[in-house]
């Protein structure tokens, strides 16, 4: 009941302002055709010249998609990415800017689009199931289809169309799009200026090369930033849990950090400190983390890590000081192990492989007739099932199977975490606590009061594994003196009436 009330929070902005930003071709799963059309027969030597600089290139556009066929005289392209930039071949992920040369010109709304060409990917479908699991779960993420496309007449290949991230994603999504948006830099080729949330110090020219500012670019205030960074790494253990619920959508972002865990997408914070977004919700005053780039999930991207179908479920790499924290410290880590439960309950084979089927389906011809792909057919059909090797620099570890995947990892899973311990708080309803623990922070006995107590609710004390250390009937009086410093939950049951409170022992 507590997923289904976050759930349906979540999407109240949304449905409040019944916005339609990319609907009409991401609604349905199809694989859209994209005709681009150059003046210059050279086009593609002048769109690898212009990849460093990230030049644009001007086309003409057709798009056809399951509500009609879109045309447009003018819009921007150019080449990107890093690693799949670099696999030999003609088939480079590029981004359409539609509006680039006509002012407010859009295509379903989206002024922009990414094309991805599937680099790591023989299923050409990690990246769509990633995202739609993470926004299935609740979690900020862009949409995800495919597409045939086509180079002045000639098909160049098939890709998937990845929503961008901007003021439109925004609108779409959380209906507030005023506040900073930041990208995390990319920190590739050996860069050591990662995106890793750490202090560096308040002179906000020292993050320049770490995040990108978005948007409000003309006032180029980071002090959110800093402030934010300052809180995560600089902070004690009891302000930090006390204050990253005010500060953060922290529910979503610490189950954010679980999906990535799960699917063993570790080309993101958790590891690489690389593709994500985070927002500064100038509605709520909250910052909400945002999804990006996920064509190496399903253990694509090691990271000097061994065999990920047995990757922890607390797995964090060390400098990365918000995952870190979320796992040592008492209350984050019993509230991460929580999310980290309710989202494996769906990550099964019997919700995930339909989703796959019908996916490999749709696609299945396009991947055969695109004449640039980087893997064969044999290896898309194959490694939807089980583990294949690519070769060709592409890493001497397995290329998990999608299905192959879920069933080891849900098979280790399941031995590797109690998700019993966490029924009380991941299958009930939580709500705000209705009753005062004084003194809080305490160094011994403490008192709880409050309206909704009553001898016949009980009390349990919680600590960060999920260990119950106590549970009995009420009593008004606690004594907490023998445990050791930290963070713990008090929980109080009245019948199918829960409520919790945070308390740090000192």
């Amino acid at each position: 009941m507590r997923r289904e009330l976050f759930l349906s929070l979540l999407a109240l902005p949304c449905l409040a302002t019944a916005q339609t930003e990319g609907d009409g071709l991401f609604d349905t799963d199809q694989v859209i055709t994209i005709d681009l059309t150059f003046s210059q027969p050279d086009f593609w030597d002048s769109l690898v010249a212009n990849y460093a600089t990230e030049t644009y290139m001007w086309a003409g556009a057709t798009f056809t998609d399951n509500s009609g066929t879109y045309a447009y005289d003018s819009i921007g392209v150019r080449l990107k990415g890093n690693s799949s930039y670099g696999h030999p071949g003609n088939k480079k992920s590029m981004k359409l800017d539609i509006n680039r040369y006509v002012s407010g010109q859009n295509y379903h709304e989206e002024k922009k689009l990414n094309l991805n060409n599937g680099f790591k990917d023989p299923t050409f479908l990690r990246e769509k199931m990633f995202m739609d699991f993470c926004r299935d779960q609740g979690v900020l993420a862009p949409r995800v289809n495919f597409a045939n496309v086509y180079m002045n007449g000639q098909l160049w290949g098939f890709y998937t169309v990845v929503e961008q991230i901007d003021d439109q994603f925004l609108d779409r999504w959380i209906s507030d799009d005023d506040g900073n948006l930041f990208k995390a830099g990319d920190s590739f080729g050996g860069n050591s200026n990662e995106a890793d949330l750490k202090w560096y110090g308040s002179d906000q020219t020292l993050y320049y090369d770490r995040y990108e500012l978005k948007n409000n670019e003309d006032v180029n205030d980071w002090s959110d930033l800093l402030d934010l960074i300052d809180l995560i790494d600089n902070s004690s253990d009891a302000v930090l849990t006390m204050q990253l619920p005010q500060r953060w959508d922290q529910e979503t972002l610490i189950r954010s950090f679980a999906i990535d865990n799960l699917f063993a997408n570790l080309d993101s914070y958790i590891n690489s400190s690389r593709n994500y977004y985070i927002y500064h919700n100038a509605t709520t005053d909250r910052w909400q983390w945002i999804k990006w780039d996920a064509n190496e999930a399903f253990g694509q991207y090691t990271g000097g890590q061994q065999n990920l179908e047995q990757l922890s479920p607390t797995y964090a790499a060390i400098n990365r000081p918000l995952a870190q924290r979320i796992m040592d410290i008492v209350l984050l880590r019993s509230d991460y192990l929580v999310q980290y439960c309710d989202v494996l309950d769906h990550f099964t084979n019997a919700e995930l492989d339909p989703k796959i089927d019908a996916l490999k389906s749709l696609i299945q011809a396009s991947v055969y007739a695109d004449p640039n792909k980087m893997y064969t057919n044999a290896l898309f059909d194959q490694n939807i099932e089980q583990d294949v090797t690519l070769g060709g620099g592409m890493g001497n570890g397995p290329c998990y199977g999608l299905k192959s995947f879920i069933t080891a990892r849900g098979q280790y899973l399941a031995g590797a975490i109690d998700c019993t311990l966490y029924t009380g708080i991941a299958g009930d309803e939580v709500l705000d606590a209705e009753f005062n623990v004084f003194p809080n922070p305490t160094n011994g006995t403490v008192l709880i009061n409050g309206p909704t107590l009553s001898a016949a609710a009980t009390i349990q004390v919680i600590d960060a594994t999920g260990r119950r250390l106590l549970d009995r009937a009420f009593d008004p009086v606690l004594d907490l003196s023998g445990l050791a410093p930290g963070t713990y939950l008090i929980r109080v049951m009245n019948g199918e009436d829960v409520r919790q409170q945070r308390i740090v022992k000192q």
